[in-house]
């Protein structure tokens, strides 16, 4: 039987700053904290140093203005080989028992190494390409190089971690990973420090209906149907205000009840207690997001019990559960649609009570990173087992054994 007390020795690999709260909205950070806290003893093999990122931006620019397609120079196999040459230099004569890999594909995709691989990604290549920006009106040739590297990662991982169904069913589906080597672990909220349950108990609503809107980019988010639920609101009688964080409206959007941080740095602790701060006084939480993989944002709600209406798209169902911490409206609603949700719950007090509970529950029992860290505990103890054993003694994963 696996030793679920043992802890083990975790070469994190990625080719970002795992000490950066920026990346990845934090959640590079914060899973590098939960393997240290819950799992073993973490070495930090990022970030990875690669000059030639630079002849690939060069390059980006130069193929958009001649074709007008873009480049992703990210995912090549050129920096997918430098990067391989790096981790295995790194990883050469150390006993680790497990390698991570957070956003990770092209840094595994031609890593040569007998150690036991995890792939920790929130979609696969085949869901972004023309859903996200990054990955929209790509080359052919870039389209194709970044599908086989998107392949060969989850060919050569013993585990593909996903924080939602709608990533992991595209690992099975469209690269054909082995279902018993996916696994759906939701994410955590990216706090320093989780909020205590007192702030969700002692939650009650506005007089005036405070809406807060969290994005970096305006249109992306669905900023518009954020502005435009403020205008509806006002139409049906309700007083309400809109804060808008990370991001800056145009210039005709504007009311004198829309209150606009343009950024907030979570590396700073003076703006990171600002923004826990809006956490606190909200609402509601509009995420009316046009593409999204998952919704860290929404776990961070949830841990201040501040009930979430999101557009269902992407891995959003994932973090958004029905009625606990939130609700989702087709991609199709406008602000009038999530105007009259928010009035339903709004004038009633029992059930806005009752979502705030909810809410704090989801997170306390789902959304965090001491949750995420035990689940993948385990999964890490059943593959070091697994591999410390003669092949024809491995046991088979059981269907039971995996996140529901």
């Amino acid at each position: 039987m696996p030793n679920r007390n043992e802890r083990f020795k975790i070469a994190f690999l990625t080719a970002h700053d795992p000490l950066d709260r920026r990346p990845w909205s934090g959640t590079i950070y914060h899973i590098g904290q939960a393997l240290q806290k819950q799992c073993g003893d973490v070495t930090f093999l990022g970030p990875i140093p690669v000059k030639s990122k630079l002849v690939g931006k060069v390059a980006h620019k130069t193929l958009q203005k001649l074709f007008k397609k873009n480049y992703a120079y990210n995912h090549t196999f050129g920096l997918a080989k430098r990067y391989a040459r790096y981790a295995e230099s790194r990883l050469a004569n150390q006993p680790f028992d497990v390698i991570v890999a957070v956003a990770g594909a092209t840094e595994i995709a031609c890593l040569r190494t007998s150690i036991p691989i995890i792939l920790i990604e929130d979609a696969t290549f085949a869901l972004l390409r023309d859903y996200h920006q990054h990955f929209s009106s790509l080359l052919p040739f870039s389209v194709r190089e970044v599908d086989e590297i998107e392949a060969l990662a989850i060919q050569r991982a013993n585990l593909c971690l996903y924080p939602s169904q709608w990533a992991a069913r595209s690992a099975i589906d469209y690269y054909h990973a082995e279902p018993q080597k996916v696994q759906v672990i939701p994410f955590g909220a990216n706090f320093e420090q989780n909020p205590g349950s007192e702030i969700a108990h002692q939650r009650r609503k506005s007089q005036h209906c405070r809406l807060l809107f969290i994005g970096t980019n305006w249109e992306r988010k669905g900023g518009p149907i954020a502005y435009e639920t403020l205008l509806k609101l006002e139409e049906m009688g309700i007083p309400a205000e809109l804060t808008v964080c990370g991001s800056v409206p145009p210039a005709h959007m504007t009311h004198p009840r829309m209150r606009v941080i343009p950024f907030l740095d979570k590396n700073q602790p003076e703006q990171r207690k600002e923004l826990e701060e809006l956490y606190k006084n909200a609402d509601f939480l509009l995420f009316p997001t046009r593409n999204d993989c998952y919704g860290i944002v929404v776990c961070e709600a949830s841990a201040y019990g501040l009930p979430v209406l999101a557009s269902d798209t992407g891995g959003v169902p994932g973090v958004v559960k029905e009625g606990q911490n939130g609700y989702l409206l087709p991609y199709s609603a406008g602000g009038a649609d999530y105007a009259r949700l928010v009035a339903e719950i709004y004038r009633d007090d029992q059930r806005y009570a009752t979502l705030v509970k909810t809410s704090r529950e989801t997170f306390e029992s789902l959304l965090n990173w001491d949750a995420w860290g035990m689940t993948v505990k385990q999964l890490i103890a059943g593959l070091v087992e697994s591999d410390r054993l003669p092949s024809e003694e491995v046991p088979a994963i059981s269907n039971d054994q995996r996140w529901p």
